[in-house]
């Protein structure tokens, strides 16, 4: 049996694994994959005990897409029976934080499709942060697509404290998975929200396709951008799109690959994001190991495990929930 150990002292000391260690995590025997998930625990613990961060995502404007990423339904290539609107209401965005506050989520994600926000969408969006920042106690995460300095600026102004944009994959897999950005155009977006000063979240999603070597090619990126928060999504299949198909994962894969993150990011906080319930079943409890955050009450266009069922998840496995209170984080079971 492979000893994992020497994965997370590493880890500890702020050391990169090597490539031929990452691919040792990601090839980990499933019958070892307790001795891996216990290293990748030691690192988990080190630096967030265990307290779970709980965030809520809200889909502030659905479909009409201009990019063809292959794997969204939102994606002007797919014909997924998806509800498709415009952008929301300020009230409907306020009363989503709302939810998310009754939720005890740590954090509140505004999402928005398309390429890139509307100078109008913009504003409004800003105006619902600065009414959700006068009534609730919860960050505000917004997720716009690509982004000029200009508007994260005004975003910041208006009380935002983090913008996600996810690299999602390799700079070597991006144009497999979308054509109409590169890379490089993802990377631009979170250099313009760091010079806002905003947080930064970014992250990717497993099971597209990519070689192993591409996973650790995204995680070894993601070191070079040191985001504040790294949402692993695993992808879930949504009939009509162009990988409708493509439905590989195993919850054991998906363990692995959180603990390889875990070791390649280990002060991060890392959530175990979209697909969770579809492709880890059983075993979601397990990603508690390696992961100190996830998602309640759905995602942008496919369900998710109601609050309640979250709550019961983590204090059965012996986790506290970290919520904010009066803008500080603290620990309740």
């Amino acid at each position: 049996m492979t000893d994992y150990m020497p994965f997370a002292q590493k880890a500890l000391n702020d050391q990169p694994l090597t490539m031929d260690e990452s691919l040792a995590v990601l090839n980990t025997p499933d019958d070892e994959l307790l001795p891996l998930l216990q290293a990748a625990f030691l690192v988990r613990s080190k630096y967030f005990g265990r307290t779970v961060r709980i965030q809520m995502l809200q889909n502030a404007k659905s479909g009409a897409c201009q990019e063809d990423c292959h794997y969204c339904s939102q994606s002007a290539v797919s014909t997924a029976p998806i509800e498709r609107y415009n952008l929301m209401a300020q009230k409907q965005i306020v009363e989503g934080a709302r939810m998310a506050a009754a939720s005890k989520a740590h954090r509140y994600c505004i999402v928005i499709s398309g390429r890139g926000p509307l100078d109008r969408e913009i504003e409004e969006i800003s105006q619902a942060v600065r009414s959700i920042k006068g009534e609730i106690p919860i960050q505000i995460c917004c997720s716009l697509g690509l982004m000029n300095e200009s508007q994260a600026k005004q975003l910041k102004a208006a009380g935002v404290d983090r913008v996600n944009h996810n690299l999602n994959t390799s700079e070597a897999f991006h144009s497999s998975i979308c054509t109409t950005h590169t890379f490089q155009d993802r990377l631009a977006t979170i250099k313009n929200a760091r010079a806002a000063g905003l947080e930064i979240c970014s992250g990717g999603i497993v099971g597209m396709g990519e070689r192993d070597e591409d996973l650790i090619d995204l995680a070894m990126a993601l070191r070079d951008v040191k985001p504040d928060s790294v949402p692993l999504n695993t992808f879930r299949p949504s009939a009509g799109t162009p990988f409708e198909n493509i439905d590989q994962l195993t919850p054991q894969r998906c363990l692995k690959v959180l603990c390889l993150f875990r070791f390649l990011h280990p002060r991060t906080e890392l959530r175990v994001a979209g697909g969770r319930e579809h492709n880890l079943r059983s075993l979601q409890p397990l990603a508690l190991y390696p992961a100190n955050s996830l998602f309640v009450n759905g995602y942008l266009t496919t369900p998710g495990a109601p609050a309640q069922e979250v709550w019961d998840m983590i204090k059965d496995m012996g986790f506290t929930i970290e919520v904010v209170d009066d803008r500080q984080a603290v620990a309740t079971s």
